[in-house]
């Protein structure tokens, strides 16, 4: 059984195209469902997030199922045939498996070292469990990928430190304000940054948040999200005044506030200090208030420095991550390979154990004299004797999938002795076992 991944990313693929390929919560599960029932593969997931989408089948056919996997992709999604065949990606088997470590890892992500990815694929195996397009190999697969990528942020520092401006922005007020529940944080702006600036104070647990805007809807929408008040630029100087931090993220073309301004503002408040962070481009805030006593104000030139030294000490870790990759995909390798031997051991076995039956039973027959003690002393003995002849094949069976000339041994084994593929025990039901264990692999 091969693995087949078929993928475009944010490495192959401009966000225009990205997005037509996003799988809905529909579109995943009929692409699940469909492939399963062609027949071309026997087990599928799909991973779709906004830097990528990902399809990883098991199948015994790897070019009927890439061309199967193109077209399921295809009848799902907005993607054109010819948009895909310039974004995507193809490998195959260990290929594979490195693809969706490194993807676990976040060392394939767009900033190395974020946190959402993990939970993203879980979730991806769960939509398969649910649909029943897993066994076997793919839940082995998604199993050591969930334990790879928690590994790597266990092992390494790769997380450590905040990856984009607004992450440095909030870092920046918890690092200044000694009980952010008690302070006054006037957020400026409500665009893409601003909010996402929102997201962190309020996981910070912000304690008074006023949000600014020139739009007083839009401010007040926010406001409704974050749990704070939303206020017009006609307000502005009255917060300002109460404010212990600013935010401001705008798209204005000049300066919003001045000196004199933030002059009066703390005036009037009797402020004793106020923090300001400016990650605007144009900015936002005169740079001549930074001459203020008491007054902190950074740009996005500062922030941009944190997160450029923080990702490259992502970088150095990412090395470290790369090798516990590395090691994971061996062992992955190995444990597949087991899997191409073991058909023909039971086959094997199974085959000796019919004729061993076979012929204590004739004995049995023809000699009636043998009491039940000595029927037992032929069973075991006829057994022993079988076990013995079929170690020495077992391990070498075995042995022989660990190089790349194994598969060839174990062609001719099965050629030789005439042997037919015995399947492995398992549940009737198929979805019985193919459930992602929920206490085992955190996200």
């Amino acid at each position: 059984m091969h693995i087949v991944l078929i993928g475009l990313s944010h490495k192959t693929a401009p966000v225009e195209q990205r997005e037509k390929a996003v799988l809905s919560s529909r579109g995943e599960r009929n692409l699940l469902r469909s492939l399963v029932a062609s027949g071309t593969v026997a087990e599928v997931v799909a991973l779709s997030t906004c830097n990528r989408t990902e399809l990883y089948a098991a199948t015994s056919d790897p070019a009927a199922a890439e061309q199967a996997l193109v077209d399921a992709l295809i009848a799902n999604t907005r993607i054109s045939d010819d948009e895909l065949a310039c974004a995507r990606y193809i490998q195959r088997d260990e290929r594979a498996a490195a693809q969706l470590f490194r993807v676990s890892s976040s060392l394939d992500s767009m900033v190395v070292g974020e946190s959402e990815i993990q939970g993203q694929v879980r979730t991806a195996w769960e939509h398969a469990a649910e649909e029943k397009t897993v066994g076997p190999i793919l839940n082995q697969l998604f199993r050591q990928a969930l334990e790879v990528g928690k590994r790597v942020r266990t092992d390494t520092r790769i997380s450590r430190g905040p990856a984009s401006v607004p992450a440095v922005a909030v870092n920046l007020v918890h690092q200044s304000v000694s009980d952010l529940s008690s302070s006054r944080v006037v957020v400026v702006g409500a665009g893409e940054m601003a909010e996402s600036v929102l997201v962190s104070l309020t996981e910070g647990g912000v304690g008074d948040l006023v949000i600014v805007n020139r739009t007083v809807s839009t401010a007040r929408d926010l406001a409704d999200r974050f749990g704070g008040r939303g206020v017009g630029f006609d307000s502005l100087a009255d917060e300002l005044a109460g404010a212990d931090v600013v935010i401001s993220s705008t798209d204005a073309p000049h300066t919003i506030l001045d000196r004199a301004q933030l002059e009066r503002a703390m005036r009037a408040g009797d402020r004793d200090g106020m923090l300001l962070i400016d990650i605007s481009v144009p900015r936002d805030i005169d740079p001549a208030i930074a001459q203020l006593p008491s007054v902190v104000l950074h740009d996005i030139d500062d922030l941009e420095r944190v997160v450029e030294a923080n990702l490259n000490g992502r970088r150095a870790e990412a090395a470290i991550g790369e090798k516990i990759v590395v090691a994971a995909v061996s062992g992955f390798a190995e444990w597949r390979s087991a899997l191409v031997a073991a058909p023909a051991i039971r086959g094997l076995r199974h085959q000796a154990e019919e004729i061993r039956q076979r012929e204590v039973e004739r004995v049995e027959s023809s000699w009636a004299s043998l009491s039940d003690e000595d029927r037992e002393r032929i069973d075991a003995l006829t057994k022993a004797i079988v076990n013995k002849i079929l170690h020495e094949p077992t391990v070498r069976a075995r042995a022989a999938v660990q190089n790349a000339e194994g598969l060839r041994h174990i062609e001719s084994l099965r050629h030789l002795f005439g042997l037919e593929e015995v399947p492995e025990a398992a549940p009737s039901n198929r979805g019985e076992a193919v459930a992602p264990p929920a206490h085992d692999l955190s996200r």
